[in-house]
């Protein structure tokens, strides 16, 4: 699995370490993780993480193999830790945990994502779901849960009867490297920026807006949208630039935003802008 095509790839080599004794009293055996930079002339050179060049004879190789890249930083951060981050979104959001879950209510916005429990991993407490059917019966008369697909909260949520909360697919959480989804982005000057405490709008006439909130080095973006009779002048694309600037000059490094899975054409914009899935998930409620 090992060989010349494996060149700037990320690689996993066991080898023989020379004149070594391992526990067993057999040849001593180590693992190098990192990208192979070279094979040729009978030695391979792996580049670990840290930075450190090792060069390992072929003959030394005992096995290996190619391994998938490590995620990013960003990216190993987990579905309920993302998710809390993007709650900076909706300044006025009640919350309540529920062991690990958190129930969230906004009073000004009907957006599912402010107003269901985010019930993404073990909650950890014993009457879970009947809590989260007595708050939002109080709240809103209508529980909603926002889980990953094909977990245990799905399975345990459809056990009661629940149902896909609406007809829309899943929704997907998309995050991308700041300085990268602003690579060869110019902020136009016709794009008008108005910040009320922690959010900003920026405008364009009444032809395209969208929101952003920055937290904790992360800047989200929400309510991007672009009137019916302007798509295709690239309005979209002017919104994002001037959020994602007001992101970074605050110190943002992370950027993420949340698309329904079926939005083309949006989803045709956040590629451009180097944004990438980090999970999908789905909302479900009690069968009417």
């Amino acid at each position: 699995m090992l060989g010349p095509h494996v060149v700037g790839s990320r690689v996993v080599v066991r080898r023989v370490l020379r004149g070594e004794t391992g526990p067993s009293g057999g040849p001593a055996l180590t693992d190098v993780l990192g990208v192979c930079t070279a094979w040729d002339g009978g030695r391979c050179v792996v580049v670990r993480e840290d930075g450190s060049v090792v060069e390992i004879a072929v003959a030394d190789i005992v096995s290996g193999k190619p391994v998938p890249p490590r995620p990013s930083v960003r990216h190993r951060v987990s579905p309920m830790e993302a998710q809390r981050r993007a709650m900076a979104l909706w300044p006025d959001l009640r919350t309540a945990p529920v062991g690990d879950w958190v129930l969230r209510r906004s009073a000004t916005s009907t957006a599912r994502r402010a107003n269901s429990v985010l019930a993404m991993g073990a909650s950890g407490v014993d009457d879970d779901y009947e809590r989260v059917v007595d708050f939002y019966r109080r709240e809103t008369g209508r529980p909603i849960a926002a889980v990953l697909p094909g977990s245990a909260e799905e399975e345990l949520f459809r056990s009661h009867d629940w149902v896909a909360e609406s007809d829309d697919a899943d929704t997907v959480f998309r995050i991308a490297s700041v300085a990268r989804a602003r690579r060869g982005l110019a902020v136009p000057d016709h794009v008008d920026l108005e910040e009320e405490g922690t959010l900003v709008t920026a405008r364009i006439g009444d032809r395209a807006s969208g929101v952003a909130a920055y937290d904790r080095d992360w800047v989200g973006f929400r309510a991007v949208h672009v009137a019916p009779g302007h798509r295709g002048e690239r309005l979209g694309l002017a919104v994002m630039a001037a959020l994602l600037e007001w992101g970074a000059e605050r110190g943002a490094t992370t950027a993420y935003l949340q698309v329904i899975g079926d939005n083309e054409r949006a989803i045709a914009l956040y590629d451009r802008l180097n944004f990438r899935e980090h999970h999908t998930y789905r909302y479900l409620a009690p069968a009417r």
